[in-house]
């Protein structure tokens, strides 16, 4: 293959050349180079194989296959026929299991009406909590998370205002409260 792209350049380069694959049904491609020259035309073809498995029969065994139908998919492959019976095959093995094998139990009415009724309750419970969970997210007042988170972060801030301002007024914190009553006109200036 490396030969015919070397030459196919090589041509290419010296004259004007075409080169193509031309594909087949056995798994052969057949490769066609047609090159012109101003005094002469030379065609060469080049027959490679390019099969997707390889086949290990004999030459007596492999006429013998030819008369059997082929896999669509893969040519050299025989065709199969049918599902292949998986547990005929394995049934002695003692961790193949043969019975209430999911996808292949037939149960009757009243089974699956259970089925349905004990799913529907756990998708009923599941939902309510989910709603519950959901609620308890958004509310901000109350014993929940959200207005303890908020609280404290209250907390924080004035805390740390309050401190900031004691630095520069001099005033301690229940001295600023005072003040801010006094200019609120709860208590009185004097």
């Amino acid at each position: 293959m490396k030969f015919i792209a070397a030459a196919t350049l090589l041509c290419g380069l010296l004259t004007a050349s075409e080169a193509f694959v031309v594909p087949s049904t056995n798994g052969l491609a057949v490769t066609k180079m047609t090159t012109t020259s101003p005094t002469t035309t030379t065609t060469t073809t080049t027959t490679t194989t390019s099969q997707l498995f390889e086949s290990t029969l004999s030459a007596e065994d492999s006429s013998e296959e030819s008369d059997a139908p082929v896999n669509e998919k893969y040519p050299n492959l025989p065709e199969v026929k049918g599902d292949f019976d998986w547990d005929a095959k394995f049934g002695g093995d003692d961790d193949w299991i043969t019975e209430n094998v999911p996808g292949k139990i037939v149960l009757d009415d009243i089974t699956l009406a259970k089925q349905v009724t004990a799913l529907s309750q756990l998708e009923d419970k599941y939902r309510k909590e989910r709603v519950q969970d959901e609620f308890e997210d958004f509310q901000v007042s109350g014993w929940v998370v959200n207005s303890e988170l908020l609280n404290s972060r209250f907390a924080m801030f004035f805390l740390a205002v309050g401190l900031f301002t004691e630095s520069f007024t001099g005033l301690t914190m229940p001295g600023q409260c005072e003040e801010m009553l006094r200019i609120l006109g709860f208590i009185g200036f004097d």
